[in-house]
């Protein structure tokens, strides 16, 4: 057993290049599926290394040989043509039948441990399989035995950071686990690295002492919490493997006592504002406490940041800037580690902006104007308030301007959807916010947006009087104002509607056609009963919808 530091010596070292240079040069070009013998029903798969103990491999064995089985599995790890371990017998999983692997007392050791493998290294295994039937085959190069160490960290912290020590000090050590015995070997001048869990930011790395122990310079602590990791990979004849350890911190917060008033409770744009107070430590007698960062800020806007002096005092002024939220001031710690915050009243009208989003003019003059109205200056609000939009029409789109209708809403947050509609035939709009103790007054963009009229003109379904199951032709003129007269509009669909007599009588489609080249309408049903027949349009991207008048028809 050994657990002092090892190292390959250079015979070592040279005994393993050797073997992996001769284990390549024996192995076929492709070994998965190659067996000894073509003509054999006993086949063998590839032999792996088990990771978890690396003096010890396992391997698939089957016979095609009708009711027959494989009796007998047996293996040989060498080193070029020097047979290093003879396995006699391979044990079969019982819970995985065809899986072979070495039985316990047969785990391969170093030599120094009281086995045979003279070196760290990798090695060649030749597999042996018998069935019932006494059919047989060997497999060469079978699989290659990975008998190196793995690597484990076995330890790895980065310790828990204060406001009288605010860094992470990584720390831990390296082992190699060696196959076969289990030893655990200490992994000397290896790289440990360290990073950030779930982050590609690598914040140091160590090199590791005789012990396998390591120990990372100082690194300031961005976070009070934090999840890292240790990262070790190598690949080499004496270590093969990653190893990997966690480590995390919430880190110590130190609280402390802050008293601060401001010298207005009320400030308009562009006006300064001096915050003053002082910080002492609860746990020592309310000692002043020197040289602490505070940070101030009026509102929601940018903070300053400002240490105290000797007597833990300090003083900082701010300037006052529409958009700072509801109001009110406020101080607080700006180290990680040390905790205060005190908070006073000061009123701030912030800014708005109104801002348009979407329109759209339908077809029967339904206006409905998507808007949001935005603090541009905040990033919360600690109050919701009742806010009010107006939309309004110009004649122009720049004097003139006129409410055609408003809406109410709270704003619960620092965007704020709204919806305003009117029935309108289009032209110049803009909306607008009504300044109130909260927020100030402010215009969406204006906009422009219309639609063409359109009409029906000289309905008429003929014949009339007309026999029951007979053909009926409505007929009109479908036209759209358009270069200031009214003119034919053509290709357009369009849709008859038929209303019986009586009180019951409700308006049903009963035909549709298109408009001539002209805008002229003529469209063939059925008579059924008494009533009235319509033409109906219902526009288009650009033209307002619109229906007839009504023609009785009497049905005898």
């Amino acid at each position: 057993m050994r657990s002092d530091l090892r190292r390959l010596s250079a015979v070592s070292l040279v005994t393993a290049l050797t073997a992996l240079t001769l284990g390549a040069a024996v192995g076929p070009a492709s070994a998965e599926d190659v067996p000894a013998t073509p003509t054999s029903p006993v086949g063998i798969g590839r032999a792996l290394t088990n990771d978890a103990q690396r003096g010890s491999f396992k391997v698939t064995a089957w016979t095609d040989a009708p009711e027959a089985t494989v009796t007998a599995v047996s293996a040989k790890v060498r080193q070029g043509d020097t047979v290093l371990a003879e396995i006699p017998a391979l044990e079969e999983n019982a819970a995985s039948k065809g899986t072979f692997a070495l039985p316990a007392v047969s785990t391969l050791k170093l030599t120094e441990d009281g086995g045979t493998i003279p070196s760290l290294g990798k090695y060649a295994i030749d597999v042996t399989a018998t069935d019932s039937l006494g059919n047989t085959v060997t497999r060469a190069n079978a699989g290659t035995l990975d008998f190196t160490l793995k690597p484990r960290l076995n330890a790895f912290g980065i310790g828990n950071p204060s406001w009288a020590d605010p860094f992470l000090h990584p720390k831990g050590a390296l082992i190699g686990v060696q196959p076969g015995s289990g030893d655990e070997v200490p992994l000397s001048g290896r790289t440990v690295s360290y990073d950030y869990t779930g982050t590609d930011t690598t914040f140091g790395s160590a090199v590791t002492g005789e012990t396998g122990e390591f120990t990372g310079e100082p690194v300031a602590a961005e976070t009070r919490y934090a999840s890292t990791q240790a990262r070790f990979t190598e690949d080499s004849a004496e270590v093969h493997g990653t190893a990997t350890y966690y480590a995390y911190t919430s880190g110590q917060e130190k609280r402390a006592t802050v008293t601060a008033s401001a010298d207005k409770v009320r400030a308009a744009s562009g006006e300064l504002v001096t915050v003053s107070g002082r910080v002492t430590d609860p746990n020592a007698a309310d000692a002043p406490m020197a040289d602490v960062p505070v940070s101030a800020r009026l509102g929601n806007g940018l903070s300053k940041t400002v240490r105290t002096d000797a007597e833990g005092r300090f003083s900082v002024q701010l300037v006052a800037a529409g958009g700072g939220g509801a109001g009110g001031w406020s101080v607080q710690s700006e180290s990680r580690f040390l905790s205060f915050y005190a908070y006073g009243p000061l009123a701030l009208p912030a800014d708005s902006i109104t801002t348009v989003a979407g329109y759209k003019l339908a077809t029967d003059a339904r206006l409905t104007v998507y808007g949001e109205l935005r603090a541009p200056y905040e990033t919360w609000l600690s109050t919701s308030s009742m806010q009010t939009v107006v939309l309004e029409q110009s004649p122009d789109g720049q004097t003139g301007w006129k409410q055609i209708a408003s809406t109410s809403f709270y704003n619960n947050n620092v965007r704020t959807p709204f919806t305003i509609g009117a029935w309108n035939k289009g032209g110049w709009f803009r909306v607008r916010h009504l300044a109130n103790d909260y927020f100030g007054e402010s215009a969406g963009k204006p906009f422009y947006i219309v639609r063409t009229d359109s009409r029906v003109t000289g309905l008429k379904a003929s014949p009339d009087p007309v026999a029951k199951g007979s053909a009926i032709t409505v007929t009109g003129s479908l036209q759209h104002y358009t270069s200031g007269a009214w003119r034919g509009l053509g290709y357009q669909p369009v849709s008859v509607w038929f209303k019986p007599w009586g009180k019951t009588g409700t308006w049903k489609q009963v035909a549709t056609g298109k408009s001539s080249s002209t805008g002229a309408v003529s469209v063939k049903t059925t008579a059924g009963v008494d009533g009235w027949y319509q033409i109906r349009y219902y526009g288009d991207g650009t033209h307002f919808q619109t229906f007839s008048g009504q023609d009785w028809v009497d049905v005898r």
